[in-house]
């Protein structure tokens, strides 16, 4: 099993940033990518970004591509997502999640995912 707890969301103007934490813990050799997705009021859950444990290849929704970046930190198990230049359209819980896999590629699919984080807060004022 994988646990995974987000932290570094919170309130924010438009145009301000937010460095979001996602901290995994218990079989994390068994993890093969790991993606932030978020859902915003009266949406469905959208996917945002996603990284491969080895390797680092990323993938960014074009939502947020040019805006946000994720990282990871393997030594602490630790996967980021930076987010610069916020709107309004940004607000949402984002969670993160960790794919199993194996596959050929880090997949933009929820379903692809084995793992889920509570969510964190994320608002961005105008």
């Amino acid at each position: 099993q994988v646990q995974l707890v987000e932290s570094g969301g919170g309130l924010v103007q438009a145009g301000g940033s937010l460095r979001l934490s996602c901290a995994a813990t218990g079989r994390t050799d068994r993890i093969f990518a790991t993606a932030w997705f978020r859902q915003a009021p009266g949406k469905g859950r959208e996917f945002i970004a996603v990284i491969k444990r080895t390797g680092g290849t990323t993938s960014y929704a074009d939502s947020v591509q040019g805006r946000f970046t994720i990282s990871r930190d393997n030594s602490k198990d630790n996967v980021y997502l930076q987010m610069d230049n916020l709107n309004t359209e940004d607000t949402a819980v984002y969670y993160c999640a960790a794919d199993k896999g194996p596959r050929y590629f880090a997949s933009e699919s929820q379903g692809s995912y084995d793992y889920w984080g509570q969510g964190t807060q994320v608002t961005v004022s105008p």
